[in-house]
């Protein structure tokens, strides 16, 4: 579900287009009508650290792991509006959402988009194809944004992200955001609630677990904190402490 809501396709006045899913999100947002919240201000983060990895990093390239619908500010009109030739794949394994991406996610002539029909649990088979876009010798900005709760075992989906930040180079860049249940119990009824109907399942984890993705980066500053509390700006909207973590480290 936080996938789903975190990119955009439920939250604000987009729609899933899965009849499922949207009947789940309905139950999900009467159960906790802060996942709204919890939304947004995960896409907020999600745009604030692709600014930061673009205009003060000077990252280049970009990886979007489970990319999702599109919506607004999606990876490349953010990072191509500081650096017109930065190259962005996005990878997913939802046929619809491939339609989509190759329809509506047109970048500069100066940079490259790609979109790969990729799975999250074959990350050698994503980085090879990532390869025929993006130059693996040169630093990447590595983005899971709400995906990896839809690994339900922890240390399964600490090996995917090593796995994937093992075949970046030094000076790359891994942004992670996930949901939490450490500010409102509903929160964790709402999640449960919503595994138990069939839409795709989604595991909530502690602050702790998702500091846990970031061992062996150097964590920027201010470390893994609610999405609201990182590096805020004006566009933020959302109460500062929220079930959204998120933090971006940097490869040495």
């Amino acid at each position: 579900m936080l996938c789903l809501l975190y990119r955009g396709t439920v939250a604000g006045d987009d729609v899933l287009d899965r009849a499922v899913d949207r009947e789940a999100g309905d139950q999900y947002r009467q159960v906790f009508p802060g996942v709204v919240d919890v939304a947004r201000a995960s896409r907020q983060f999600l745009v604030r650290s692709i600014m930061f990895l673009a205009a003060e990093a000077g990252v280049r390239q970009f990886l979007d792991v489970g990319t999702g619908l599109p919506t607004a500010n999606n990876t490349h009109e953010v990072a191509q509006g500081i650096a017109p030739d930065a190259r962005i794949v996005y990878v997913d394994s939802d046929p619809l959402v491939l339609v989509h991406a190759r329809a509506l996610l047109v970048g500069t002539p100066e940079g490259r988009t790609a979109y790969i029909d990729g799975d999250l649990h074959d990350p050698a088979a994503v980085i090879a194809e990532a390869g025929r876009t993006l130059d693996f010798q040169q630093p990447i900005g590595l983005i899971l944004s709400g995906v990896m709760g839809h690994v339900p075992d922890y240390e399964t989906a600490r090996s995917i992200t090593r796995q994937l930040l093992a075949s970046l180079p030094s000076g790359s860049y891994l942004s992670l955001n996930d949901g939490t249940s450490l500010i409102s119990a509903e929160m964790q009824q709402a999640q449960d609630d919503y595994n138990d109907t069939g839409a795709i399942p989604y595991t909530l984890r502690s602050p702790d677990e998702i500091v846990g993705f970031f061992d062996g980066l150097e964590l920027v500053e201010p470390g893994v904190v609610p999405c609201p509390r990182w590096r805020p700006d004006d566009a933020v909207d959302t109460p500062a402490d929220i079930d959204a973590f998120g933090g971006v480290g940097r490869k040495n």
